[in-house]
């Protein structure tokens, strides 16, 4: 109150002054910034995952010379890496090839506009291009950046040397150069100039020193800033590369309720080799775990309570009930959960994503019988409240659990559900049923188009399933959209204008699996991918499969196949069928006519009861 008024903010508990922040240093008191950053939660996730596996590791005590972190930099594998995840940052590390701990702190410092201009040069003088500074007086101050003025602290430093300013006065100089103050910077010239020269520097020089400070003081970033955050990029880099399992289940942990950045985390740990294990809901905790395999290789175990609308309370109870000792079956999971903290879309969110596998292994059953699953919990938490011996009681072990007696969903169809219900395809994708097919097409993988367009043009043919649309009306009045596909390699968006738009409107919508004849084109760090035209996946698979060989061991079966090939309807497939005599022979079938034959029609073969195996040929 002595120095600034202060007024009491009614939405927390601090005192906060009424002068802007620009004032209050005037008026004496000192400002500091305080930044929030996650990455200091993922270190300390990352930390914590060690300390399970009994690994104690003290991050302030890293040695800064791992081999192993800076070949991995210069490969440009960033992924999680904190400042240097962005496409523009791997490509300057593979230019600039780090080897030390300054050229992080260069890169962050350079990788700004403005100062981004002297990264070219700072690459080439790293790697030997000859060099000299402005003045030899400066050599001393500018060889750690290869002679090229990077950090506000080198413009205060050459101050004092050449011009045999103070240490205050150099932060003046600072601040009015990097102010543009028109009559600050005329004097602080005159008083640079003037020093110089009394130290026997030519004016001239003092000029071109000079004026090289402004140009740099004028986007130049403080060393103080940069090499904290070149020590975090280290920090989250040197886990990526010497743990890396650890280090992605660490941001996967920050990353909760993101399913974006969770699906971009999970192609990045299949790039790295790791194993995502699906969620368990005997093995799973509610934030994502770390898992030795037997191989002795660890993996990622989902988390619960990444799965959609189940929230993390409530996942975290069903781990409480757990209680170390795995669930034995649906009855068992019904009796030991707190009914309260679980309801019917929660359950149903579980099974769609897989969570429930181990316990029963039909998806569609249990997801049905959700409704049945969380009555029989109330039940039996009644029975426990009055202390009485109910009907489900069973002794020691809970009657079993009465699902509906209903098939699984097909393959394709189980698959969508899980998608919907973790956000992305997480076990396997829906492409997976037609690689044949798309390697016949000559289909280009997500993963696979950067390398393909590393400038100018190219047309390609793309495939994936729909999972995100936005549509908007251009100036002329006609429709435009950006469609977002997934393929086994990774997620990217095409843009349709209105002429494809409208031919093949039908087609794309969520959990569509399409064809796209594209042309991909080089636009500064990104790739702009538009559509020349889109078809039904199944479509261009039919009309380049040869035929099917379906193998059944039960007369129901071939009803039931029939069905199928009449629903798909005419086509250029053949279809053999292979019934099975006993148990050495069968005999060939070759059914009249062609039919259309598609990944999705093999799909749903395979779980017709009775059908033992089936090809595409």
């Amino acid at each position: 109150m002595e120095l600034v008024p202060l007024y009491r903010d009614p939405r927390s508990e601090y005192l906060v002054t009424q002068y802007s922040m620009k004032h209050v240093e005037q008026a004496g008191l000192v400002k500091f910034d305080f930044l929030g950053l996650t990455t200091l939660t993922i270190l300390q996730r990352a930390v914590g995952f060690l300390r399970d596996q009994k690994i104690h590791l003290d991050l302030d005590k890293l040695p800064l010379d791992d081999k192993k972190t800076y070949d991995m930099l210069t490969r440009g594998e960033a992924g999680g890496v904190f400042q240097m995840e962005g496409q523009g940052m791997r490509d300057v590390l593979r230019q600039m090839r780090p080897d030390r701990f300054e050229d992080l702190i260069a890169a962050v410092a350079l990788y700004r506009p403005g100062p981004m201009a002297s990264i070219p040069d700072y690459c080439r003088r790293k790697h030997g291009e000859a060099w000299k500074p402005p003045h030899p007086e400066l050599m001393e101050i500018l060889s750690e950046t290869y002679g090229i003025m990077v950090y506000q602290e080198q413009v205060m430093q050459i101050a004092q040397k050449m011009g045999g300013y103070s240490l205050g006065g150099a932060d003046l100089l600072r601040r009015a150069m990097g102010k543009k103050i028109r009559s600050e910077m005329d004097a602080q010239r005159q008083t640079f100039i003037t020093g110089a020269t009394a130290r026997g520097i030519t004016q001239d020089t003092a000029v071109e020193v000079f004026d090289l400070m402004a140009k740099f003081a004028d986007y130049g970033f403080n060393k103080c800033h940069s090499a904290p955050y070149a020590l975090l990029a280290y920090q989250t880099a040197w886990l990526r590369a010497n743990h890396p399992a650890v280090f992605i289940a660490a941001c996967m942990s920050l990353a909760l309720g993101n399913t974006d950045r969770l699906a971009a985390l999970k192609q990045e740990a299949e790039r790295m080799g790791i194993r995502i294990l699906p969620p368990d809901i005997n093995r799973s905790g509610a934030d994502f775990t770390v898992e030795k395999l037997p191989d002795g290789t660890l993996a990622i175990r989902y988390a619960l309570a990444a799965i959609k609308k189940v929230g993390f309370a409530a996942m975290r109870a069903i781990v409480a009930a757990r209680d170390g000792q795995g669930f034995e079956d649906v009855a068992d999971f019904a009796a030991r959960i707190d009914p309260r903290a679980l309801n019917k879309m929660q359950i149903e969110n579980l099974a769609r994503a897989g969570a429930f596998d181990k316990l029963e292994p039909n998806r569609n059953q249990l997801f049905a019988g959700a409704d049945t699953v969380l009555r029989r919990a109330q039940a039996r938490a009644a029975e426990a409240q009055s202390g009485q011996i109910g009907m489900f009681s069973g002794g020691n072990r809970p009657e079993p659990v009465r699902l509906p007696d209903i098939p699984d969903w097909a393959p394709l169809e189980r698959l969508g559900f899980e998608a919907e219900a973790v956000g992305f395809h997480l076990t396997s994708h829906p492409l997976d049923s037609y690689s044949a097919s798309l390697r016949r097409l000559g289909v280009l993988a997500s993963n696979q188009m950067e390398a393909r367009v590393p400038t100018g043009v190219a047309r390609v043919k793309l495939a994936g399933t729909v999972i995100g649309r936005k549509e908007r009306i251009t100036r002329t009045g006609s429709r435009m959209a950006w469609i977002r596909l997934s393929d086994a390699g990774g997620s990217y968006e095409i843009t349709v204008f209105s002429e494809v738009l409208a031919q093949a409107r039908d087609l794309l919508v969520e959990g569509s699996c399409i064809l796209v004849n594209a042309e991909l084109k080089r636009d500064g760090e990104s790739l702009r991918i538009t559509a020349n035209s889109v078809v039904a996946l199944d479509q261009a698979a039919a009309n380049i499969a040869s035929g099917m060989r379906v193998w059944v061991h039960t007369a129901d079966a071939v009803a039931q196949v029939q069905a199928l090939l009449k629903r798909e309807g005419h086509g250029k497939g053949r279809v053999i069928l292979l019934p099975r005599l006993d148990d050495q022979q069968s005999v060939e079938i070759a059914l009249p006519g062609g039919y259309n034959v598609t990944p999705r029609l093999a799909q749903a073969m395979k779980v017709v009861p009775g059908v033992e195996r089936v090809e595409e040929v």
